[in-house]
């Protein structure tokens, strides 16, 4: 059979390939002032452009990654350096944090700290979300004791105390983050996978996965192919979130010492050391939280603004097809 005629490519397209067509008095979502029509990916910008707590949250967070990946090139110091002649030194011009106990240069540590806490969540989220989107999608096509079996275990991983397992195993293993990646997806996978097996089980029935059965179509390309990509702005905004929790979760960790372990450093690290000075040497402690606070309401705000522009029934931006 030649490419023009395999069996996907004849496949009816998805639902979520065209953009649905808007009610009576909700042209503008889909349109512009002149009548053109509007691409998919162009109307959810203009939606989310519309919200303009999300517009702050993309520019704080974008001023978190710059500062994450290029912060430590502005300072002569290394996050590991050790000033012994300026131990617990207030912010200054030599050092603009300040240092702490150990003579380390707090402004050093902060970029270091935040980007390593960025990329804990960023992978963390990237990797339940697909760990998620498979498990619970497969398990919704494949039904019978395929999906009972994996809601089984969905549902006994979600009144394990994954806090208590979590502390353990990080503890056990000293502490490398790598491993806090892999025990904070191991455990962070089944809320999402709930919900998307919720989704799947009606999209199972759709015509266009009906017609992939009948021309043979395996069924993980099924799923993968025709099940997942309609769960995109549920996926989405899941990632978003998820960063949110994932940073919140590495914070406590490290904060009450299971988490990053020296000698790297986290936000969490951060504030555990600025804890116990929180009076005598506040600026320990002061911005590290500042950066806890902006990180996670700059993605709280963003995944708010993603949940809005791609939802169909939101009054959001109702007009941004306007011009």
């Amino acid at each position: 059979m030649s490419p023009a005629t395999s069996p996907d490519s004849v496949l009816p397209a998805a639902p979520d390939s065209v953009l649905p067509a808007a009610p009576d008095g909700a042209l503008a979502t889909a349109t512009g002032h002149d009548g053109r029509y509007l691409g998919r990916r162009r109307l959810y910008l203009r939606r989310f452009r519309r919200n303009r707590t999300a517009v702050v949250g993309v520019a704080i967070l974008l001023l978190l990654v710059l500062f994450s990946a290029f912060g430590q090139l502005l300072t002569p110091y290394h996050f590991s350096d050790a000033d012994f002649s300026a131990l617990t030194r207030p912010p200054g011009s030599e050092h603009w944090f300040g240092t702490n106990q150990g003579g380390n240069d707090v402004y050093a540590s902060a970029a270091h700290g935040l980007q390593r806490s960025l990329v804990i969540a960023v992978t963390v989220s990237v990797l339940t979300v697909a760990v998620s989107a498979v498990v619970g999608a497969g398990a919704a096509y494949l039904g019978g004791r395929t999906e009972k079996a994996t809601l089984a275990v969905i549902h006994f991983l979600l009144i394990v105390p994954s806090f208590l397992v979590l502390a353990l195993v990080s503890h056990k293993l000293a502490g490398d983050w790598r491993v806090l990646v892999l025990v904070l997806t191991v455990f962070g996978w089944m809320s999402t996978a709930r919900v998307v097996w919720s989704v799947s089980t009606s999209l199972r029935e759709r015509d266009y996965v009906l017609a992939a059965e009948f021309m043979g179509v395996r069924p993980l390309r099924i799923v993968l192919r025709h099940i997942v990509p309609n769960l995109g702005s549920l996926l989405i905004v899941n990632l978003t979130l998820g960063v949110v929790s994932t940073v919140l979760s590495e914070t406590a960790l490290s904060f009450l010492g299971f988490g990053v372990q020296t000698p790297d450093v986290s936000l969490g690290t951060m504030l555990a050391d600025g804890a116990g000075t929180i009076t005598s040497a506040p600026w320990l402690f002061a911005f590290p939280a500042g950066l806890t606070v902006l990180l996670t309401v700059s993605m709280t705000f963003v995944g708010d603004g993603l949940r809005d522009a791609l939802d169909p029934t939101s009054t959001t931006g109702a007009a941004g097809g306007r011009r």
